[in-house]
């Protein structure tokens, strides 16, 4: 696997490229700012991008927004100190596939890495509630495109999958078998062309249904 690192801490930018390199076995490479890993992955293709934030010449929303619309297939998990909301939701809608603190452990960030280029989300838990409470305190419009894809069973779901509820909650909530629930859960990621709950639940927090009031 080949991972790219942008930051521009250079220390720490080589001290996890030794780690990924010499006790996973990875191809790692660096840069220093984001138009530099924009044209490194142009030249090297790799599997995913570790990327910061807050750099100089190109910041790593810009980056990261530029690298996802020019190449799609490529992975790009957030790896920064930042957890603020404003950078939190200007990274989602970038087109960020995760978002981890620098502080993870090196083993969940390895893990982190297999699963995201698998085409999983991991977001942080330290800024996941977060996410979840600022959503909570907004009223979004729902896309109306994602809205047609989906019927009203499925919507009602997906409100409750973006509230974080599990599939025995929503079980209760809706008085249905956990196997039907099941069952509606994987129709309802085959329409949205998700995976798995965790970018089912950030689509909902994006397009408004985890508002409170609609439930």
């Amino acid at each position: 696997m080949h991972i790219l690192i942008c930051d521009d801490q250079n220390i720490i930018a080589e001290g996890l490229k030794l780690i990924l390199e010499s006790q996973y076995n990875f191809e790692v490479t660096t840069a220093s700012d984001g138009s530099v890993a924009v044209d490194r992955v142009a030249e090297a293709q790799p599997d995913i991008v570790l990327m910061d934030l807050k750099m100089p010449i190109m910041n790593g929303i810009k980056a990261t927004a530029t690298i996802k619309q020019r190449f799609p297939d490529v992975k790009v998990l957030i790896l920064t100190t930042y957890g603020d909301d404003e950078w939190l939701f200007d990274a989602i809608r970038s087109g960020a596939d995760g978002y981890l603190l620098k502080d993870i452990p090196h083993e969940e960030l390895f893990k982190a890495i297999r699963s995201t280029v698998a085409g999983n989300t991991h977001i942080d838990p330290k800024v996941a509630r977060r996410m979840f409470d600022q959503v909570a305190r907004r009223t979004p419009i729902p896309n109306s495109k994602l809205l047609s894809k989906l019927n009203d069973r499925e919507i009602e779901i997906l409100r409750l999958i973006s509230r974080g509820y599990t599939n025995g909650e929503i079980s209760a909530t809706i008085h249905l078998s956990e196997g039907t629930v099941r069952n509606y859960i994987s129709a309802l990621f085959a329409k949205l062309d998700v995976s798995d709950r965790t970018q089912a639940a950030l689509l909902g927090l994006r397009y408004g249904f985890a508002d409170i009031s609609d439930v």
